[in-house]
């Protein structure tokens, strides 16, 4: 017979969004902070409208009432006024392409934890591939924890995947050119034609 583990109450798949900031194959530094640690991460960008919002918003109010008992609503309350819950409102980044009037969720794991990256086929996908990219839409695997630590308290997510859904206009500094963006140049052209 074989134990079955429950999955814990802040996992979710998050369909359908938007990849911005991406740190999916590489752990680096986020911030100014000296004592920053490397992490993978991304930030998810959600349409207003998007039918997931009300699931992610009782994803993060369980593990609140998980942790705190009866005093979860509260405190969720609290981390929501102080924006200091995994989800964002696009609007305070507005700098940033695809931001505004949009949410956003802010997913990390640590530098030991890398997330899994697959295409739509459920392939690995490494970054030489180029199909990961800041623009593109994805299906994500998170968990939302409480941190009650001396850092402070609040809801976070962890990164646990990353699956690739479809193509979307990249952001800056996005997508890698593709060979169909260059010209074919013909055997033995002098190299004179390229000054």
């Amino acid at each position: 017979m074989t134990a079955t583990t429950a999955t814990p109450i802040g996992r979710m798949m998050l369909k359908n969004v938007r990849l911005a900031f991406p740190s999916l194959f590489e752990a680096s530094v986020v911030g100014n902070d000296p004592g920053a640690k490397p992490r993978f991460g991304a930030s998810l960008l959600i349409p207003l409208d998007h039918p997931q919002i009300p699931e992610i918003k009782a994803k993060m109010l369980a593990v609140a009432k998980e942790k705190w008992k009866d005093k979860g609503q509260a405190m969720y309350n609290g981390a929501e006024k102080a924006d200091k819950l995994a989800l964002h409102d696009g609007d305070t980044k507005a700098q940033y392409d695809g931001f505004p009037g949009n949410l956003f969720l802010s997913a990390n794991s640590q530098e030991n934890a890398r997330p899994t990256v697959i295409n739509s086929d459920r392939t690995p996908l490494t970054a030489k591939d180029g199909k990961i990219y800041a623009g593109c839409y994805v299906n994500v695997s998170v968990d939302f924890w409480v941190q009650d630590n001396s850092y402070g308290k609040r809801i976070n997510a962890q990164l646990r995947g990353v699956q690739f859904l479809r193509d979307g206009d990249s952001f800056s500094a996005g997508r890698p050119a593709e060979a169909d963006d260059f010209e074919d140049v013909a055997e033995g052209a002098d190299a004179g034609d390229f000054a």
